[in-house]
């Protein structure tokens, strides 16, 4: 399911930061990446820098780097945890965050540390609320 705020599509089955990341949790495992909102502000993507496999990240830590025509932005781990796998798909078709940010276009999987910190992330509606703010 999803819903559709301001023309930006905002998926309900994860959680969000007012970064603009999201994050889905598949048993103990954290998928992250950009919201449909960051990757049509980036415009074109056209490369990322992923993190290696086996780091230890804490929330709120850069993890990636997305670069598009007009600008670099990093990328902020909503929640702690080891890096298990990253979508190396990317490497040579980084333009998938633009395609489908919310499904192949993810960008890193993290073995959760601590799930309380899920609790501090936005939810569908209150990320919704944030880009109704932000457009306004």
């Amino acid at each position: 399911m999803s819903m559709e705020v301001l023309g930006y599509k905002v998926v309900s089955d994860r959680k969000y930061t007012k970064s603009d990341e999201w994050v889905k949790i598949e048993n103990d495992i954290a998928i992250i990446g950009i919201t449909d909102y960051a990757q049509r502000k980036l415009r074109n993507i056209v490369a990322v820098e992923l993190p290696e496999i086996n780091k230890e990240v804490r929330a709120g830590e850069s993890i990636a780097v997305v670069e598009s025509i007009k600008t670099i932005a990093d990328v902020y781990t909503p929640i702690s945890g080891i890096v298990t796998e990253v979508n190396e798909v990317l490497m040579d078709r980084p333009e998938l965050i633009n395609d489908d940010p919310y499904g192949e276009g993810w960008i890193v999987k993290i073995k959760i540390k601590d799930r309380s910190e899920l609790e501090k992330l936005l939810t569908p509606e209150q990320y919704a609320e944030l880009i109704k703010e932000r457009e306004h």
